[in-house]
């Protein structure tokens, strides 16, 4: 997604809590001022990105600022388009904890932006220099290291392409992984990266001599992914008692995925930040992108059969289609690499869909719940998605206390696309297309196809 389009949006990804704000009243007309009333708001939940430097288009750090758009603040807030936050509670989704940085404002902190802006925009009696919020950083606090492509990256043409880039850590012991960052050079054409793990080195073979090779469909080694990043992603920030397990002498594969639109983009060296703990913790963090399935498994698991299939599951969201479900399913087997598998405690989670996308929940189905345990629990729903803001969400509580994911249990993700004029975002894929009408979409890898994708970092206590 372009940066044009993202700073229309608004971008907004300061960390806030909910709490509340004042309520004085102006003594003169009774109605709320921007120190007393507004600016507390601002300062909790926009002036990460609205200050200078930060990547919203304009800052909202003075009353002078603000008042030049009071009424567009009043209509974005009564959107809730602004601040960006995805994961709200529905009907169907009602997760048991609440979000660490929630950035959403309450109701009664909506209605009185509105009646700030219907008032006038008052700015009553300054407040005594308030600190301002700093920019939101991609920078990883406390990184001790950043690796690197040897060569940037040149992307173009009409095809999307995708780059892997082999990075060494140089790690002469097994390290822990509890937080990283991506630093994104070009996120004008970048739609996604991923970093995988490649503890044999089967990589080297694989590069040419700038250490980079295509990569569609896959890194072509065997490992996992630890990290991604699409657009709105902050850094992972994980517990110091919380770590992903790199081996001495692994290298790291960085899989970017690149979205020219027929362009020659400027060069991009998308670089990967990192922090490790001290030893080895007491929860190992494993990460799993769930879903993505073309067909239906013998057990019943993968792409699950809709109500416009033919013969079977298949992926197809027809043209001018509102509504249409495609739905993934995951059970936990009993054993993993050879071992019983751990129950695995949902520590954070996101999603992934593109253009036609519109809605997706995740769900747990329990095989067998414990006493007082509901047989189906919901994770997260995402009701209006947008793909400027894929940002990973965790749970306000301990380890100990988040949702696990036990064996036999499975993991479902529901995805909802809407194929039509009348979805926006779908607008600016078809301008790529040069497509005048919809036409039928299919589970793939480029931009301007779909997916339906969970990416869950899940941890379990340490063997």
């Amino acid at each position: 997604m372009s940066a044009r389009r993202a700073a229309l949006l608004l971008m907004t990804m300061a960390s806030a809590s909910l709490a509340g704000c004042s309520s004085d009243l102006d003594a003169a007309g009774g109605a709320p001022t921007f120190h007393a009333d507004v600016e507390p708001l601002l300062q909790r939940s926009c002036l990460g990105c609205h200050s200078p430097g930060g990547v919203a288009p304009f800052s909202l750090t003075s009353y002078e600022e603000a008042k030049r758009v009071a009424g567009l603040i009043a209509r974005v807030t009564r959107e809730r388009t602004m601040p960006p936050w995805g994961a709200f509670e529905t009907d169907e989704c009602r997760p048991r904890h609440g979000w660490r940085g929630d950035l959403r404002l309450s109701d009664e902190e909506i209605a009185t932006i509105e009646a700030w802006s219907a008032g006038g925009a008052l700015e009553g009696e300054r407040a005594p220099a308030p600190a301002h919020g700093a920019p939101a950083s991609a920078e990883l606090p406390g990184a001790e290291q950043e690796v690197a492509p040897e060569a940037p990256f040149v992307a173009s043409g009409e095809s999307d392409q995708f780059r892997c880039f082999v990075l060494d850590p140089e790690l002469s012991d097994t390290r822990y992984l509890n937080g990283w960052s991506f630093l994104v050079g070009n996120p004008e054409i970048v739609h996604h990266a991923l970093v995988f793990l490649d503890a044999r080195g089967d990589s080297e073979a694989l590069a040419g001599p700038d250490g980079s090779y295509d990569c569609f469909g896959g890194p072509r080694i065997e490992g996992g992914v630890v990290a991604s990043w699409a657009p709105g992603s902050l850094p992972f920030d994980g517990e110091p008692n919380v770590g992903a397990a790199l081996p001495a002498g692994a290298r790291l594969v960085m899989q970017v995925h690149y979205h020219p639109a027929g362009a020659t983009a400027a060069p991009d060296m998308t670089r990967f930040q990192m922090r490790f703990t001290p030893s080895r913790p007491e929860y190992e963090m494993l990460f799993a992108l769930v879903g993505n399935y073309a067909r239906q498994f013998a057990n019943g698991d993968g792409l699950q059969p809709g109500r416009d299939d033919e013969g079977g599951a298949v992926f197809r969201i027809p043209a001018n289609a509102h509504d249409h479900v495609e739905s993934m399913r995951f059970t936990l087997p009993a054993t993993m690499n050879g071992h019983p598998t751990p129950d695995l405690h949902v520590y954070s989670l996101g999603a992934h869909m593109h253009y036609a996308g519109t809605d997706v929940k995740m769900a747990i189905a329990h095989a067998n719940g414990a006493p007082g345990q509901e047989a189906e629990e919901c994770l997260l729903q995402i009701p209006s998605w947008d793909l400027t803001w894929q940002r990973l969400y965790r749970y306000a509580a301990p380890i100990e206390d988040l949702p696990r994911l036990a064996p036999a249990d499975a993991l479902e993700v529901r995805c909802t696309y809407d194929n039509s004029l009348d979805n926006p975002h779908l607008l600016e894929a078809l301008r790529e297309r040069r497509s005048p009408s919809p036409v039928d979409v299919l589970l793939g890898e480029t931009a301007l196809d779909e997916m339906c994708l969970a990416r869950i970092a899940f941890v379990y206590r340490a063997r």
